[in-house]
């Protein structure tokens, strides 16, 4: 396993909560409004369907291409959830300084997602599926929840966590296979 490749997804992802300017705030201040949150759960749902939908085309080993499908199947449907929730509580996502960082690291990764062939392409994907859940997991976990004052927000937060954790599982399984 690339130690290095699967955890530089997470720092993407942990780099983009550091560096948001609300951080001076108060301890008592949430440091991310609802809308925020809203935002940043359906952007990083959204770019793991990106990257499934890059695998798709690209991989080579059946598991990947088959985990790949797993993600776009599963993440849209949290985001189907979130849009119905957002429309429901009359909420728009609100674009912040964590989207705007997952964004560019997503860039990034998918540039060199597309710079791969065939197995270092399906150990690339997988690699950076591993970090990329890890960072979600914990953050979703450590930040997005603790922050979210809405409860029907919460819950869907809440409710994602184990579906991620087994996503994580199943990165590290077919990690270990390739």
């Amino acid at each position: 396993m690339n130690v290095l490749k699967s955890t530089s997804a997470a720092l993407l992802f942990t780099a983009a909560l550091i560096s948001m300017p609300s951080m001076a705030q108060s301890s008592n201040t949430p440091q991310l409004t609802d809308p925020e949150i809203a935002s940043v759960a359906v952007t990083a749902n959204q770019i793991d369907v990106d990257y499934g939908k890059i695998a798709l085309k690209k991989a080579k080993n059946e598991k990947a291409r088959k985990f790949a499908q797993t993600m776009i199947d599963d993440h849209t449907a949290i985001i189907d959830q979130a849009v119905a929730l957002a429309n429901k509580l009359g909420v728009t996502p609100k674009d912040n300084a964590v989207t705007q960082s997952l964004l560019d690291g997503a860039k990034k990764t998918t540039k060199t997602l597309k710079g791969k062939k065939g197995k270092d392409f399906d150990k690339a994907y997988i690699d950076n599926e591993v970090g990329y859940h890890e960072a979600v997991i914990s953050t979703v976990k450590n930040v997005l929840i603790p922050e979210t004052q809405n409860a029907e927000l919460k819950e869907l937060l809440q409710s994602a966590v184990p579906l991620l954790e087994h996503h994580l599982e199943m990165a590290k399984t077919a990690q270990s296979n390739l």
